[in-house]
């Protein structure tokens, strides 16, 4: 058994780090060191900055987003085309999506994929959401922007079916051969992919 080192305050902050997406026990230790040694330039801001996060984000009830406003920031800014809606699987992917930069539209986060074996129906996502964002006409285009997985294919092939009625475009995200990748990397789901998804030069 390991011997403790440090007081409980201290194993707490790095339990609570290891907990946060791409920190591990070790990263973590080194993270909560380093707030530690930074305590008045970092920990104290960040203290604070979590906080205000806390009592002040909300969670966009039109499309989903997280944001400090309700509706958020991107539902209510008139430059943007509401006529498009990219749908996209969690706020990381808009946010993703955002600093690309492509297009200007609306978004609609799902909240993740469907996925039967982990219990993940379509009551557990955002899918009505959408449905009556779509019904209550204006929109033109929906762009399905989820992750090439079998969970993302079996949500967008269900969505598809929900939308199918209503008087609304349908597209998806281009799969394949990503710029600056060379084929000899690619793996065999990704090349045939981008075949099917072969376009006129």
């Amino acid at each position: 058994m390991a011997k403790r080192v440090t007081g409980p305050e201290i194993e707490k902050l790095i339990q609570l780090l290891a907990k946060v997406p791409g920190l591990g026990p070790r990263s973590a230790r080194r993270a909560a060191l380093h707030l530690i040694k930074k305590r008045e330039q970092l920990m104290g801001p960040l203290a604070t900055a979590i906080g205000e996060a806390y009592d002040k984000v909300k969670v966009c009830s039109r499309c989903g987003n997280v944001d400090t406003v309700d509706p958020c920031t991107v539902c209510t800014d008139d430059r943007r085309d509401h006529t498009v809606i990219i749908v996209v699987e969690d706020v990381s992917d808009l946010w993703a999506l955002e600093r690309a930069s492509a297009m200007n539209a609306a978004y609609h986060v799902l909240g993740g994929t469907l996925s039967p074996l982990d219990g993940v129906g379509p009551d557990d996502l955002n899918i009505k959401g959408l449905i009556d964002r779509v019904s209550e006409g204006g929109v033109r285009e929906i762009i399905i922007a989820v992750n090439a997985t079998v969970e993302g294919q079996a949500t967008a092939h269900y969505i598809t079916d929900r939308l199918s009625e209503l008087p609304v475009k349908i597209t998806r995200l281009a799969h394949g051969v990503p710029v600056g990748g060379e084929l000899d990397y690619l793996d065999e789901g990704t090349l045939t992919a981008a075949l099917r998804a072969r376009t006129a030069i």
